[in-house]
């Protein structure tokens, strides 16, 4: 059985970089969503970018950005997908998608069963899908948050029309948990690694990379 594939997303340092590449990440993300205290900039982006060896997917996370502010950060970084992470349409999607001509991964908050057919409603106009938990009323932020949802609720329904991964609280501790009761091959973390907002611990990337291999056992 291949092993599960890990995002580490939120980096803001090259020596996070180095640490999710040595631990075995497959995919790092770069958040650009200014509330964020992951956010970095453009020329921090692509100084991170450049730093990752071949292999290691670039992600470029986005809350609601506009034309404009996507022709940037896609000019000005080299990049492996974008992550849509806000309130974008299934018709924005497409569009970004075709404008831009990068791979889009969509991600979709769930709290309850009632948001499980919005997974259905992007599948047809991505590449991949985030399942992530929704955050609470008045949150700041659209993901990032350390919150994780009922992960019972994705029981039996381990595919979908495209490749997915899972999101929200993960942490060492419980990934190995989350990928037995999901089915997930594909798993992202950004506090759970942290030892504070936007600093990646080198240590907790390695266990989380190695506990969430455990899940498959």
């Amino acid at each position: 059985m291949p092993g599960i594939r890990v995002k580490i997303c939120g980096l803001t340092r090259p020596e996070d970089v180095d640490a999710s590449a040595t631990g075995g990440a497959a995919y790092i993300g770069l958040n650009f969503f200014p509330k964020s205290p992951r956010c970095v900039s453009i020329e921090t982006a692509r100084a991170l970018a450049l730093r990752a060896p071949a292999g290691l997917a670039k992600v470029a996370l986005v809350v609601d950005a506009d034309d404009a502010t996507l022709d940037r950060i896609v000019a000005g970084v080299p990049l492996d997908m974008l992550q849509l992470h806000g309130r974008e349409t299934p018709e924005r999607v497409a569009e970004i998608r075709a404008r831009h001509g990068l791979p889009v991964m969509k991600a979709i908050g769930i709290a309850d069963a009632a948001d499980l057919p919005r997974i259905d409603l992007y599948a047809p106009v991505v590449d991949q899908l985030l399942i992530d938990a929704k955050p609470p009323e008045g949150a700041i932020l659209p993901g990032g948050n350390g919150l994780r949802f009922d992960w019972r609720l994705l029981q039996g329904r381990k595919y979908w029309q495209k490749p997915w991964m899972l999101a929200g609280g993960l942490t060492p501790g419980n990934v190995a948990e989350a990928v037995r009761l999901t089915g997930a091959r594909q798993v992202d973390v950004a506090s759970g690694v942290e030892s504070a907002p936007g600093v990646k611990d080198a240590a907790l990337i390695r266990d989380f990379v190695v506990a969430a291999q455990a899940g498959t056992d």
